[in-house]
């Protein structure tokens, strides 16, 4: 499991455009909020989306690049940042390899893929990890407060 002040792995996913997506070219640019979601079009998950959207101008006011990663297929998540608006990118980890890279845990008897936020400053390094799979909105809140107060 990736933990605080460990440096992330480097990885390649389609987004929901069907374009390769390589964290490598935003290390060393940017910082990121990368959160993991159980799935498309679930009420917790809709929650969740549609909060990082809601505040997404926070994010980039502090320079941050905000990244989803479900198992959900390119099609499946096309539809998803079309329905509800969503700015930003979402990656298909359709094999949930990411997912384990990342050491993030099912939940639900095993039977959900889990939902973790991190907070990765321009290094790549974690500087949080969240993981609150029934508390989707807190995600944000929690992000924002670690991002707010490494930004001073």
């Amino acid at each position: 499991m990736i933990d605080l002040e460990d440096k992330i792995p480097l990885f390649t996913l389609k987004d929901q455009e069907d374009n390769d997506f390589s964290i490598e070219n935003l290390i060393g640019k940017k910082s990121l909020v990368i959160f993991f979601y159980p799935k498309d079009f679930t009420p917790g998950c809709v929650r969740e989306v549609c909060a990082f959207r809601d505040q997404y101008q926070d994010f980039l006011d502090c320079g941050v690049e905000v990244i989803g990663i479900s198992s959900d297929g390119l099609n499946s998540h096309k539809k998803f940042a079309e329905k509800h608006n969503l700015p930003f990118t979402l990656l298909s980890d359709v094999k949930g390899k990411i997912r384990k890279l990342f050491g993030v845990p099912s939940s639900f008897l095993g039977l959900l893929p889990g939902r973790m936020t991190f907070v990765i400053d321009k290094q790549g390094i974690v500087k949080m990890r969240f993981n609150n799979q029934f508390g989707a909105e807190k995600h944000i809140s929690a992000s924002l407060k670690v991002l707010k107060a490494t930004k001073n």
